[in-house]
């Protein structure tokens, strides 16, 4: 019996992981995947569609923006190199923003934007520093709360971007790569939702994780 019940929470999880993908068809209906293939097929120049991408992710730190699927359209639409391009400037423009402001308006700022996961986030940011920017860069929601808390305790810039711009970087290949591919195959719009969606179920199970932590070491 204690067993079983071992394996129940990793069970659940796994199942909760494969269902992400579908949940947004079975509550939208299915008309879901229809918008979001209407959305990817606006027809831009490439050149506006380049600038406009940068600028979207480029203020994702204040918005709820899904830098993700956001990157994976621009490898698709643009091609990998250009998305590549496209995806890393806007990420770091966006990291330098809200760094900036962070530093400069304080935790008031940080708490507003970044949620509660600026608190529940403050010793594990605080104890791994740099490192923390470099394993939290790909998850949506905890990426700013990082970012903005590392300007709140007032890293400097010399070990601040170093490790954001490597970072973006190497999500910015990744993502424009898997749009690449998959825009080739005919299934730009699937990928988005998949590059939104699957990130976004990790991150609720690190945010949860985070959570436990931080009220085991309110307890002690």
């Amino acid at each position: 019996m204690s067993h079983s019940r071992r394996l129940l929470p990793p069970l659940l999880l796994i199942s909760l992981v494969l269902l992400v993908p579908v949940m947004p068809f079975l509550i939208l209906g299915d008309g879901f995947e229809s918008r979001v293939q209407a959305w990817v097929q606006q027809e831009w120049s490439f050149a506006t569609r380049f600038w406009l991408i940068v600028a979207v992710l480029s203020v994702d730190i204040l918005l709820p923006i899904p830098s993700s699927g956001v990157s994976t359209y621009a490898g698709g639409t643009l091609g990998f190199a250009a998305g590549t391009l496209a995806s890393w400037l806007g990420m770091s423009l966006g990291a330098i923003v809200g760094f900036a402001l962070a530093r400069g308006l304080g935790r008031p700022f940080a708490i507003r934007f970044g949620g509660v996961d600026v608190e529940t986030m403050e010793q594990s940011s605080l104890h791994y520093g740099p490192a923390a920017l470099v394993v939290t860069r790909a998850l949506p929601i905890l990426a700013e709360a990082c970012v903005l808390l590392m300007g709140v305790v007032r890293m400097s810039w010399r070990r601040f971007l170093p490790p954001v711009l490597m970072s973006n970087a190497a999500i910015s290949v990744t993502y424009a790569a898997f749009g690449a591919y998959f825009s080739e195959q005919g299934s730009l719009s699937l990928a988005v939702i998949a590059s939104v969606l699957l990130p976004m179920a990790i991150t609720l199970v690190i945010r949860e994780r985070l959570r436990r932590d931080a009220d085991e070491q309110s307890q002690v």
